[in-house]
């Protein structure tokens, strides 16, 4: 649970914001002041209006390790946060809100499912860390803690795997 406080009278400003399984590890407002960004040991980093205490989107997942420290960029324009695999990766919203999903979902034993639950592909297990959307820089770049991007862009399943054909060049 997070709480906002009146620095000035130590009262309690509006309802916790509660979404957060485990303890939250850091928080930080955006420079604007509209967005609260918080990221926990449950291993996800959360969107907060500041204004409404309403969840923005849903919950960046996915992580092999706790979230350490989150921060906004002086801009506003990227969300920076580590985590205890000794990556820092660089969020970029405008590029990929939150509340934009694709429907598919990688599960905890590496299968990447269809919207309704369907099984699509599997993912080794060497690739699953750091399974990220395009907007997601991490550092460093390479090795175990390595980004590993899927484009599912014209992904073609079920009984539309037919309309695939290769070109004739």
């Amino acid at each position: 649970t997070i709480r906002m406080w009146d620095a000035g009278t130590g009262a309690a400003v509006g309802e916790p914001l509660e979404g957060h399984t485990h303890w939250i590890s850091s928080v930080a407002y955006s420079p604007d002041g509209r967005r609260i960004i918080s990221g926990s040991v449950d291993k996800t980093i959360r969107l907060w209006d500041a204004q409404t205490g309403a969840a923005v989107g849903e919950p960046l997942e996915g992580y092999t390790t706790d979230i350490s420290d989150v921060s906004y960029s002086p801009d506003g324009h990227h969300i920076v946060y580590g985590s205890d695999d000794d990556t820092i990766r660089i969020w970029c919203p405008a590029q990929y809100p939150a509340n934009v999903t694709t429907g598919f979902h990688l599960d905890s034993n590496g299968w990447v499912r269809h919207p309704d639950g369907g099984l699509l592909f599997w993912v080794p297990d060497d690739c699953r860390n750091g399974l990220s959307c395009q907007a997601i820089l991490t550092i460093p770049t390479t090795g175990h803690n390595r980004v590993v991007r899927l484009n599912l862009e014209g992904f073609s399943h079920g009984s539309s795997w037919t309309d695939i054909k290769k070109s004739d060049t």
